[in-house]
């Protein structure tokens, strides 16, 4: 078995439709990439209550990440005059892409990025699987009882043996 090239394997781009025209973020670089994966660790040690990398985030913000990561998609949509939200929001949508993958962008622009829709509650969960909401657990197949509990006030002396 041979490998296969890797471009033919990989899909490396996202479209992503913004009002009525659909805008390729093509795969960042390896340095753009390894940047944006370092600065989302590091945010999440942040929001975790640790101490992130200053010098990580530092980096970050002195340059344009945002035009790092949609590349030519970035200044298409500033000329076509998309309003800063959905601009900021098909940005990290490109970040979550790039530190994780294609389905969990797509789960971030799908929830508008909204944490509560990334992850529904257990409730909707459920309603969404069709599962009985009242559906009893069911009881130990073991085929073991536990004892009962001895009678208070009574001593060791005065319990009956089993």
């Amino acid at each position: 078995m041979a490998f296969e090239a890797l471009d033919e394997l990989l899909d490396e781009s996202l479209e992503l439709p913004v009002a009525g025209r659909l805008y390729t973020v093509p795969a960042p670089s390896a340095e753009i990439g390894l940047r944006t994966q370092a600065l989302i660790n590091a945010a999440a040690v942040a929001a975790d209550g640790g101490r992130a990398d200053e010098q990580v985030l530092g980096d970050a913000a002195e340059r344009d990440l945002y035009r790092d990561v949609l590349g030519p998609a970035h200044d298409q949509m500033i000329a076509d005059g998309v309003k800063w939200p959905a601009l900021k929001h098909c940005a990290i949508t490109a970040m979550v892409w790039i530190a994780q993958d294609k389905q969990a962008a797509e789960r971030y622009w799908n929830a508008a990025g909204d944490p509560s829709r990334l992850a529904p509650n257990r409730a909707a969960r459920r309603n969404r699987s069709g599962a009985a909401s009242s559906t009893p657990s069911r009881g130990s197949t073991s085929g073991t009882r536990t004892r009962p509990a001895p009678a208070r006030g009574k001593g060791k002396k005065d319990r009956k043996p089993h």
